[in-house]
């Protein structure tokens, strides 16, 4: 997720909005946020566009499952 960000010029959360808000699926993406500047970084993951091998190497991360601690 890291990578792809920085290839973005973008943070990890905004990428992670921008795969999700496209998805085909009943989905509601609600990040949570106490500051206005995360607000405002949510709000511009909208203008990110996932190139197919962004959205490739992100699909491989979810294939390998989740691992550790969630909070």
């Amino acid at each position: 997720m890291a990578e792809v960000a920085k290839e973005l010029a973008s943070t990890p959360a905004q990428v992670a909005l921008a795969w999700l808000l496209p998805r085909d699926v009943p989905l509601a993406a609600i990040p949570g946020t106490r500051r206005i500047e995360r607000l405002e970084e949510n709000w511009a993951s909208q203008a990110i566009t996932l190139r197919p091998e962004h959205l490739q190497r992100l699909e491989s991360l979810v294939a390998e499952g989740v691992s550790g601690a969630r909070y």
